[in-house]
């Protein structure tokens, strides 16, 4: 069964001979835009139409049964990764395999019968991207880098020096220099190259775009190592319907930063529709996004297909990504589902990392507020059918992010130590 997913320049190594090596089922990279496919190799756009490339597969007949057997990380999920068979053996995370949460204290406050929260924040560096950096360890692994790297946002930096570190590879992470202190120190105790950036993501993204074309044997996680990267997210969506025992959720709320997560958990479903893994249903995807840095959620309510970079002014930096690359597919995915693309304030978000932490004990960062905010506007504007089951995604830990709510919450009195004072404090 041949199924594409993303793409990368050629390295002198045939790609039969790198399939056969290191990326399993893997057989080529695909051009998402005109469909011309290329070898296994370090590359991401199309040398046709300069279009995004994924990876293309030959999968073999997977059963529940053969999944369920591995091990609780995503490498479960090796047969549907670009991954050697042994990847499990090498030195890695071993992320994956978080938690489902049935939420129902949220649930009841936002007027819907069955609400799950998909909490990555139990991920070894305390974000879903520990899933595509493990991933794009491995290809940077067989494509011999010397130097592992990103652009970055925040959480990527510190999956990526921390992958590094646990790998042996040298690793340099770059990073808009305002990004907030905590995610500077959760980098910085892993790697000492970390290069602060003066200039938000784009920025940044543009240096390590420019880098990676002048640098030999330098592998950015999300540039030229892309394709395989990307891939990692589609894990999150086998999780969830292996969660739900091998079924797919009526309704789920993605964050959209690059847009990438969103477009691969809808991939992983579609993948697992085909394989016979859960039955065929529809399902709505919806994207949230910080009314300071939504371009995608303005393109959705336009009714356009263009999407219109922007300069992100956000308290959500991780999903302050200007001019995100799987923009457009967003678009095509949310309408073609049904879905929608929403967003909300800064004050929302921070209110919405409150109402989850209070209902159900999570304590998200800004990305995660920005998604059960969105869910809540959902419910409110009536986009989202409340008697439906649905999923909402916590990508991250709110212990990243604390400056965002520190001014919300704090001591409900300040008092003397005595039973008196306690009593007259009003707490009972």
């Amino acid at each position: 069964m041949s199924i594409a997913t993303d793409t990368s320049p050629a390295t002198g190594t045939t790609g039969s001979a790198l399939r056969d090596r290191a990326f399993g089922n893997a057989t080529g990279l695909a051009c998402r835009e005109c469909g011309h496919e290329i070898e296994l190799g370090p590359h991401y756009a199309c040398p046709e139409c300069f279009g995004p490339l994924e990876v293309a597969y030959d999968f073999p007949e997977v059963t529940r049964e053969q999944i369920e057997a591995g091990p609780r990380n995503i490498w479960r999920y090796k047969a549907l990764l670009p991954v050697p068979d042994d990847i499990e053996q090498s030195p890695n995370m071993e992320p994956g395999y978080t938690r489902l949460l049935r939420a129902d204290n949220l649930a009841r406050e936002l007027g819907l019968e069955k609400l799950w929260v998909k909490d990555d924040s139990t991920n070894p560096t305390n974000s879903f991207k520990d899933r595509v950096v493990a991933c794009a360890l491995s290809a940077a692994t067989e494509f011999h880098s010397k130097v592992f790297a990103c652009p970055s946002t925040g959480n990527l930096a510190n999956a990526v020096a921390a992958a590094g570190a646990r790998a042996g590879i040298k690793t340099v992470v770059f990073i808009p220099a305002n990004l907030e202190k905590p995610k500077q120190v959760n980098s910085a105790v892993y790697t000492e190259n970390l290069v602060a950036v003066n200039g938000n993501y784009d920025d940044v993204n543009r240096l390590a775009s420019e880098i990676a074309g002048e640098e030999e044997g330098w592998a950015f996680v999300n540039v030229n190592v892309r394709p395989y990267y990307a891939e990692g997210s589609k894990t999150l969506g086998y999780e969830i319907a292996e969660q739900l025992g091998w079924r797919l959720p009526d309704q789920i709320v993605i964050p959209v930063a690059s847009g990438s997560q969103l477009t691969k958990v809808h991939k992983a479903f579609q993948e697992l529709i085909k394989l016979g893994l859960v039955e065929d249903k529809p399902y709505k995807v919806y994207g949230a996004q910080a009314t300071g840095c939504s371009p995608v959620s303005v393109a959705y309510k336009a009714g356009i297909d263009a999407i219109r970079p922007v300069k992100p002014d956000t308290i959500a930096k991780s999903l302050a990504i200007g001019n995100p690359a799987d923009g457009i597919y967003v678009l095509d995915i949310c309408r073609e589902t049904g879905g929608a693309v929403e967003d909300i304030t800064d004050d929302q978000v921070r209110e919405a990392i409150v109402l989850l932490a209070r209902t159900e004990g999570i304590f998200t960062e800004t990305a995660g507020g920005t998604t059960v905010g969105v869910l809540k506007k959902l419910v409110e504007t009536g986009q989202l059918d409340t008697s439906l089951e649905t999923v909402v995604i916590n990508t991250g830990h709110g212990l990243k992010t604390l400056d965002a709510v520190s001014d919300l919450v704090g001591a409900a009195a300040t008092i003397e130590p005595s039973y008196a004072a306690f009593t007259a404090s009003g707490i009972i």
